[in-house]
């Protein structure tokens, strides 16, 4: 009865044991001396100019938000595509109707202005 359950147990196992060995060696082998370069916040080897703490635009989440919600929208034709030929017109038409609901979504912001960046 229990036999199926060996394989999870062996992979949790492994897993755990991965995770704690790297987290062992990692404390033993890392470097303890700091200094202000180090302390400073890292951006893609830019020179920070302001705080890490500065407050963005609201645009900077408005764009951000727009990414996701079309991004997970896209996600849902994934699973269209892979049963398109048993769907047939009418998965065609569906499909259809709601890439017209995506674009006009699109369309939408893009008139509102949500998507320039200045």
């Amino acid at each position: 009865m229990l036999s199926p359950y060996i394989p999870i147990a062996i992979f949790v196992l492994v897993a755990t044991g991965f995770a704690v060995f790297t987290i062992v060696i990692s404390r033993l082998l890392h470097s303890s001396k700091y200094n202000k370069v180090k302390l400073e916040p890292y951006e893609c080897g830019i020179e920070p100019v302001t705080g890490a703490r500065d407050r963005y635009s609201i645009r900077y989440y408005l764009v951000a938000m727009l990414f996701v919600i079309f991004d997970v929208e896209t996600v849902f034709m994934f699973p269209w595509a892979v049963i398109f030929d048993r769907l047939l017109l009418f998965g065609l038409i569906e499909m259809l109707v709601f890439i017209f609901i995506l674009v006009v979504g699109y369309y939408y912001a893009w008139q509102k202005g949500a998507l320039e960046w200045v």
